[in-house]
């Protein structure tokens, strides 16, 4: 299963503030999150991630920028995701996760 989000990290959320000074670059943990919450608002139960065993950030995010999140879930409980604007790739990696409880995920 495919799950698709389009956004933008805004010049002021509040990770930007010292990172970097005059140039200010989103952080690879808040891009992770967005990727993390397309998984879950995709699927159709409560899913705990249980790792990242591959993340490759490729270029920097900057604020502003709309980049386009394509998460592809697969049946073995594990999916692959790339972030890009237009052409340019973002980030990729790997996604291993388990069901949950909606309990569970929340706390996450």
């Amino acid at each position: 299963m495919v799950h698709e989000r389009v956004l933008s990290i805004s010049h002021g959320h509040p990770s930007l503030a010292g990172h970097f000074p005059g140039y200010p670059v989103v952080p690879g943990v808040v891009l992770l999150n967005e990727v993390l919450d397309t998984l879950r608002r995709g699927s159709t139960a409560p899913l705990l991630v249980t790792g990242l065993p591959m993340v490759k950030f490729s270029s920097p995010l900057r604020p502003g920028e709309v980049v386009t999140i394509r998460v592809d879930e697969d049946a073995t409980a594990r999916a692959t995701f790339s972030c890009q604007v237009d052409a340019r790739l973002i980030a990729s990696g790997a996604i291993e996760f388990t069901p949950g409880t909606a309990a569970q995920a929340e706390r996450v």
